[in-house]
């Protein structure tokens, strides 16, 4: 028997307990088994932690973590020191699998060994209405580094990435209150390329309150500071240096507008300030 799983499924949640148990369930069914699921409660305060014990009594594949309220990051990253798989999956506590998923990503992973990282296509859901992607969501394989810095190319619940990828290019931000995906997305895909399983194996289910977004409109104002970051780390060639500067010009210019319309003057003249300082 072996030690440890073939894949650890991080689900991270705050405040779903309605959600997880979809989530959790969507897991279990999986006609692929060698898994374990690692429920990180972020300091909920609703049945969360009841409806993760009633798991815990049943299956010794499930581990539950609770932490004070940190933000999506710390939870991943709570996930992380605990996983003892070879491959990490995250699953966001408001999606689900389709039941081939973890067989379809152990087949790729198997035929492909030179890659450390896979997603799939997903289906998106809103109100229980199916939703048409624009084409700018439409999903990347390769070096997907110059998607990736424009958009969030590589969806979390769609992932599996080899435990050494998070050893290589670090966890996730904890400044972040949102966009730590993005974040982390440009700091992998800069340095590995990423393999596009051509099958919809995740479904996420969008337009309920408590989704980050909602809480934190300017999203730009991450992806800003997670581009300056990557840009100032040194660590990108120089394709991917233009790539990234030409696409925080971007954001730049369009949060510089935002701002001075808000009045926010001061954040509109922090904008240009670094422009210039990483032009010179």
């Amino acid at each position: 028997m072996k030690p440890y799983p073939f894949f650890s499924i991080i689900i991270p949640t705050y405040n779903r307990a309605g959600f997880l148990k979809i989530a959790v369930d969507s897991v279990l069914a999986q006609t692929y088994t060698d898994f374990e699921i690692i429920i990180v409660d972020d300091g909920s305060r609703d049945g969360t932690k009841k409806t993760a014990e009633t798991y815990i009594d049943t299956s010794s594949a499930i581990r539950y973590i609770y932490q004070e309220n940190k933000g999506p990051a710390a939870a991943r990253n709570a996930g992380l020191a605990a996983a003892q798989g070879e491959w990490i999956c995250f699953l966001d506590s408001d999606d689900r699998f389709r039941i081939n998923k973890l067989a379809a990503a152990n087949d790729y992973i198997k035929k492909y060994p030179d890659y450390k990282i896979f997603h799939t296509e997903e289906l998106w859901y809103r109100n229980s209405g199916l939703l048409t992607q624009r084409a700018c969501h439409k999903k990347p394989h390769g070096f997907v580094f110059p998607q990736a810095v424009k958009l969030c190319c590589i969806s979390i619940s769609t992932a599996a990435a080899h435990k050494t990828v998070f050893s290589s290019v670090g966890n996730f931000d904890e400044s972040l209150p949102a966009c730590e995906d993005y974040d982390f997305w440009l700091r992998a895909s800069a340095r590995y390329p990423v393999y596009l399983i051509p099958q919809f194996l995740t479904i996420k289910e969008g337009g309920h309150s408590d989704q980050r977004s909602k809480h934190y409109p300017a999203m730009d104002k991450f992806r800003i500071y997670s581009l300056t970051k990557i840009l100032e780390s040194n660590t990108l060639d120089n394709e991917q240096h233009g790539a990234a500067l030409r696409e925080l010009k971007r954001k730049c210019a369009i949060y510089m507008q935002g701002a001075q319309k808000r009045g926010k003057i001061s954040e509109a003249e922090r904008c240009k300030e670094l422009i210039d300082k990483l032009t010179k």
